[in-house]
């Protein structure tokens, strides 16, 4: 079984900087030109089934991934992206830098969630697709989020806290592959791209 798994494209709030979490923030033109660059970049790529977080900038970059597919596209609330509870739609705060430069150091703030919490939803989430015997030798496409992406890594790469991020947060559209082989799971290849970075 193959996991690919791509973050959403990109969003005003991305260029703003402003952490995003649970809010339903759309793609912008720019996210979803460069989600038609990647949809031709893997177009020879055959996909099983695809899941997505139910957030519209995960949605809709499953859309336009699949475009002229027939993949059925499954949501699940395991791939939301982790939640920054009162912090959401903030820019600079010492919490944010500590999230993202120290993770082993982050306290969620109120109403948040905290990152061993997301890894134990994102393991689940890998464990059901390894369980599941229909999805042996199957292509599967996952789309989710910045933070909810790394922890999908981190799970497999067995990651400590403190290398979370993996040396970086992933770019929009970034894509790594994962496979299911011998009772396991290994990463392939990570964040490759499939458009030019330049604005």
């Amino acid at each position: 079984m193959k996991v690919y798994i791509v973050r959403h494209g990109e969003t005003d709030w991305n260029t703003e900087k402003r952490l995003q979490g649970r809010q339903d923030v759309p793609l912008n033109e720019k996210g979803r030109m460069i989600a038609r660059k990647t949809a031709r970049g893997i177009q020879h790529i055959s996909f099983d089934a695809a899941f997505s977080s139910p957030l519209s900038r995960a949605k809709e970059t499953a859309q336009i991934l699949l475009e002229g597919r027939d993949t059925p596209i499954c949501l699940d609330d395991r791939l939301l992206e982790i939640s920054f509870g009162v912090m959401e739609g903030e820019k600079k705060d010492p919490v944010i830098d500590c999230f993202f430069h120290s993770p082993e150091k982050y306290e969620p703030p109120e109403d948040a969630e905290s990152i061993p919490h997301l890894l134990e939803r994102t393991k689940a989430f890998l464990d059901d697709l390894a369980s599941n015997s229909k999805l042996r030798d199957k292509n599967l496409l996952v789309i989710t989020h910045g933070a909810a992406s790394r922890a999908l890594l981190a799970n497999v790469k067995k990651l400590p806290l403190k290398d979370f991020w993996n040396g970086s947060v992933p770019k929009n559209c970034g894509m790594t592959l994962l496979e299911w082989k011998d009772r396991q799971y290994t990463a392939v290849w990570e964040d490759r791209i499939f458009y030019d970075e330049e604005r």
